[in-house]
């Protein structure tokens, strides 16, 4: 996989960090006139090989696939033009915000054999599979929670009037897409699409802060909080007939787990993983663009999309939102 990378922030920082182990070519970076010196950083610092601050000069170098990791409000332009220009892309989560804007770009892809990834590590990290595969000892699962509140630095700020993306609500920022994504995609990726959705929200200036998502599986029920202008214990708990699996982190960084069992056993289970949390995502989107498998990517575009219909659904369902 040939790489250009759209953006120079946090996420982007991180991924550098682990991409050497991995059988990826960093071919260009895009920068801003504003952030074009922290471009050459990191060009200098990890081997990128060329620093854009026009796009359309990266669109024509030698890249496969193009990696975006810019506000959530840019994504859907972006990948848009690089799938026009024949290259893959591989977006960050939220991957865009509306099911509409995937279904379009999807499209494209279809009618160019192009490859779309939703760039949302959880679904390939070792102790996610484990998690699947210990949910069975649960007997029938009944009820689930999930919460990650973590407040925002950003926040206070917000409240004097200084809107940063991730509280403004015209670049879809909020509780709902930036941090209960997280839980959504857990929750599709352990249980599949709910019969039922709704969202309840607190909104201040347009935008949701933190809110909870309730899904109706049927025989089972599901909470999920997430929350920017308040903070508690990031916990998320699955109960079952014959016992519940406790975790005490966030999804995205996921590494262990407590099975409890009805009997009184309980088992920490830990996946031994020493990797960066991005690694096996990027390993895996590697091999399936590298292969042209798009039986797993046509696989993982789905989830993407049962996610974006419960987001659409909280829009609508809005409470207020």
């Amino acid at each position: 996989m040939k790489i250009g990378i759209i953006g120079t922030g946090m996420i982007v920082n991180d991924l550098l960090t682990t991409v050497n182990e991995l059988d990826i070519k960093l071919v260009a970076i895009l920068a801003t006139e504003a952030t074009i010196e922290e471009g050459r950083k990191l060009s200098d610092a990890y081997g990128i090989e060329h620093v854009f601050i026009d796009y359309n000069s990266l669109l024509q170098s030698d890249v496969d696939t193009i990696y975006i990791a810019l506000p959530n409000h840019l994504h859907f332009v972006f990948a848009k033009q690089a799938l026009e220009k024949g290259k893959h892309v591989i977006i960050e989560k939220p991957i865009v915000p509306y099911k509409s804007e995937l279904i379009e770009m999807q499209q494209i892809a279809q009618a160019n054999n192009l490859i779309i990834l939703e760039a949302m590590n959880i679904h390939y990290l070792p102790a996610f599979t484990l998690l699947k595969e210990k949910i069975k000892i649960l007997g029938e699962i009944k009820i689930a929670q999930f919460n990650y509140s973590q407040y925002s630095s950003r926040y206070a700020d917000f409240k004097k009037g200084i809107i940063h993306p991730a509280f403004d609500a015209q670049k879809h920022g909020g509780a709902l897409m930036d941090l209960n994504i997280y839980n959504i995609h857990s929750i599709i990726g352990l249980f599949g699409s709910p019969k039922a959705s709704q969202y309840f929200s607190n909104v201040e200036k347009g935008v949701d802060t933190s809110g909870i998502l309730y899904l109706d599986y049927g025989k089972f029920k599901v909470s999920s909080i997430g929350a920017k202008d308040c903070k508690a214990p990031i916990m998320i708990s699955i109960q079952g007939t014959e016992g519940n699996i406790t975790i005490e982190s966030s999804m995205n960084v996921l590494k262990s787990f407590t099975l409890n069992k009805n009997t009184g056993e309980s088992e920490l289970i830990d996946s031994n993983d020493n990797k960066h949390r991005l690694y096996y995502e990027f390993e895996t989107f590697s091999h399936i663009i590298d292969n042209l498998d798009y039986e797993r990517a046509h696989a993982m575009l789905d989830v993407s999309l049962q996610a974006l219909d419960i987001i659409d659904s909280a829009r609508i369902n809005k409470g207020g939102y």
